[in-house]
């Protein structure tokens, strides 16, 4: 079966409009995706890209894009939505125990929906502890997991790959060593895969 990679950073705004739809696309497409968490902020400090701080019009443009593309989506964002986020880091250190243990993907997006829907931030409580009760997680132990050497490294290690392969923003979609960055950019991604994948002419 046909798969794209998806690397995501919980935090990333407009990766909120992927996260909530993917699973219908997979579904609905037949090309799987593998859920690639990693910190954007690092790449983002690392290249000097810092896309809205101090930058009140941009801001205000990307906040009612994602309003309209949600509503074409069927989504339900609550607006103001708590941003930026303070523990990006541990969330996505949280998402990396999902990717060893299986649940990357319902735990992504119960803490978008959580945090676009709820307004509560992800990495924080509740909203952590209340996404992992939501997927049958056990809080405790993957808190405790998260906070290990051994995942702090495994998130490093998915980044460190991530600026290799040429990422430098949430969400792009890697297929065959061609990339496409932001959620506009899906539908490119699955037209790539499916009528010019790897190997193709």
């Amino acid at each position: 079966m046909t798969q794209i990679d998806f690397w995501y950073s919980i935090g990333s705004t407009y990766s909120y409009l992927t996260v909530m739809r993917l699973a219908d696309i997979e579904r609905e497409s037949g090309v799987t995706f593998r859920w690639r968490p990693f910190n954007v902020r690092h790449i983002m400090t690392e290249q000097n890209n810092i896309p809205f701080k101090g930058k009140p019009v941009k801001t205000a443009y990307m906040w009612r894009d994602i309003e309209r593309r949600a509503d074409r989506y069927g989504l339900a964002p609550r607006f103001p939505v708590p941003y930026p986020l303070p523990e990006l880091v541990f969330a996505n250190l949280v998402a990396t125990v999902g990717v060893e243990e299986g649940w990357v993907e319902e735990y992504s997006r119960t803490t978008y929906r959580r945090w676009f829907e709820g307004g509560e931030p992800a990495g924080e409580e509740p909203n952590i502890s209340a996404s992992l009760k939501e997927i049958g997680q056990d809080s405790r132990a993957v808190l405790a997991t998260a906070r290990s050497d051994r995942i702090a490294d495994a998130l490093s290690a998915a980044t460190a790959e991530a600026m290799e392969i040429g990422v430098f923003g949430s969400p792009t979609f890697v297929v065959g060593g061609e990339l496409f960055w932001g959620d506009d950019r899906l539908d490119d991604a699955l037209d790539w895969v499916t009528r010019r994948g790897p190997g193709r002419e």
